[in-house]
């Protein structure tokens, strides 16, 4: 694919209102394999956040009121768009995130799959009917869009993080505006302009990128017309925005940090685990939410376990994703690398062994190598901190107690992994984890027919499933007298 004429089909103003538009300025947008400038694109400020907040507004009766099948055919027809140009959007991807080709490709089948699944919702929002306990009348539950939407999506999936919360607000009727990162805007641009195509109505949709993000986002919550935030991204963030919009009292849905176990018990195949443990924990390079952040193994299989991790994660190869010999791309950036060289200094200071891996090539870029750390004391930061990144540490453990209790050893409880051949162990273990989703003898569990969260400090509310459109509609009882 040519990447210049790829580049050039990407709006590189601001999306507001469902058309682009030039900003005051402009900041770069960067290769993370190359730390070269892809494209500059516009800056957006508060002004431009309330001009946004101005379509959205104004035409969020008229989308409300829009046939819920209407708003499904919209949605059906962006899918169809997205697999259509599947090529275009993986490859976008990889030149602003870093990941390889095939990780692209399967986000872009990912991501699109929220909009049908949506568009499927979209005429599926009940209400009850039914008579009073005490026969005075007659009781009417119905569903409502919330209204106006901000959703601040994270670099690590330009597409999905998107299009999880698109695709549900615009199901049930919201408008929205969307603040990408910094570091990965030009998906979300490309899909405004694809719905555009599609026929979504025009201030149904604003993108928003911006390098000031605190000033931008802090106008919109401080708007009484704006009345749902949904943010994915780290808990320290989430907390702040959690207290922001408390003034408002906004409807929130809060998808935070991550330090999810992937407890492997003495019971399970081991071979099995390995490839489960390769698709937890290098999904997206290591920089996912969901991610396996530390490896719980029973001591009965843990040097059985560990050989063969080894093995595998060596041949995970370098390499700009861009790259068919590349099985790992760069890290986002050069502060990512250094936060995960931290950590792994951290847990060999304290007697951890790397077993493969374990050291940063020289630039350009921002790699670092699938690492392997054996023999990592429980004290180690990296037990307690999301590390983001290609690294899989392993600690054993003896019982099957002490083992759910090490998965639950954290304030986090977003994903968890566990691996047994028992059905009974399987459920009670399953039932024992504090966390919002629970992976057994399988190391991939993000789907969109699924709700997606967490606990504790990974944040509350749901995406995906039926559950998912429940976060954009608000409840309303009507009274009838007989």
């Amino acid at each position: 694919m040519d990447i210049e004429e790829l580049l050039s089909s990407v709006p590189t103003g601001l999306w507001i209102g469902g058309e682009e538009r030039p900003g005051s300025s402009t900041f770069d947008v960067l290769n993370p394999a190359t730390d070269e400038v892809l494209v500059s694109i516009a800056d957006a400020t508060p002004e431009d956040g309330i001009a946004a907040l101005d379509a959205a507004a104004a035409v969020q009766k008229e989308w409300a009121a829009t046939a819920p099948r209407e708003r499904g055919e919209i949605l059906r027809a962006v899918f169809e768009a997205i697999t259509a140009r599947a090529e275009e959007f993986a490859t976008l991807m990889t030149l602003e995130m870093g990941k390889v080709l095939p990780e692209s490709m399967g986000e872009v089948k990912y991501g699109s799959e929220f909009f049908r699944w949506f568009a499927e919702e979209a005429v599926r929002i009940d209400g009850r009917y039914t008579r009073s306990p005490a026969g005075t009348g007659r009781i009417i539950v119905t569903k409502q869009p919330v209204g106006p939407c901000l959703a601040i999506t994270p670099w690590n999936f330009p597409l999905a993080m998107g299009t999880r919360k698109i695709g549900p607000a615009m199901a049930a009727g919201c408008t929205m505006l969307i603040k990408p990162a910094a570091e990965t805007p030009l998906t979300m641009l490309l899909l405004a302009k694809l719905m555009d195509e599609a026929g979504l109505p025009k201030g149904v949709l604003s993108i928003l990128p911006t390098s000031k993000a605190g000033e931008l986002t802090t106008a919109l919550i401080d708007d009484g017309r704006l009345r749902k935030l949904t943010f994915t991204g780290s808990t320290g963030v989430g907390k702040l925005l959690v207290k922001q919009s408390a003034d408002k009292l906004l409807r929130l849905s809060m998808e935070l940090g991550g330090n999810a176990p992937f407890v492997v018990f003495d019971d399970a195949d081991v071979d099995a685990a390995v490839e489960g443990a390769l698709l937890a924990k290098m999904r997206n390079g290591g920089e996912a939410c969901t991610a396996s952040n530390r490896f719980h193994v029973a001591n009965a299989v843990r040097e059985e376990f560990t050989e063969k991790l080894v093995k595998r994660m060596s041949e995970f190869t370098l390499g700009n994703g861009l790259e068919e010999s590349s099985k790992l791309g760069p890290l986002i950036s050069a502060k990512q690398v250094a936060t995960v060289e931290d950590l792994v200094s951290d847990a060999v200071s304290k007697g951890a062994t790397v077993a493969v891996g374990g050291v940063a090539p020289d630039g350009p870029g921002h790699f670092y190598p699938a690492t392997v750390l054996s023999d990592v004391p429980s004290s180690a930061r990296i037990f307690k901190e999301e590390v983001f990144g290609p690294v899989a540490p392993v600690i054993g453990f003896d019982t099957e107690e002490e083992g759910i209790a090490a998965a639950n050893a954290t304030e986090y409880g977003l994903a968890a992994y566990i691996y047994t051949q028992g059905l009974d162990r399987a459920l009670r273990v399953a039932e024992a984890i504090e966390a919002g989703m629970v992976g057994v003898n399988r190391g991939v569990i993000s789907d969109p027919a699924a709700p997606f969260g967490g606990v504790k400090e990974s944040g509350f509310g749901r995406e995906g499933g039926t559950e998912g459109i429940e976060e954009y509609v608000e409840t309303k009882y009507i009274a009838l007298t007989n």
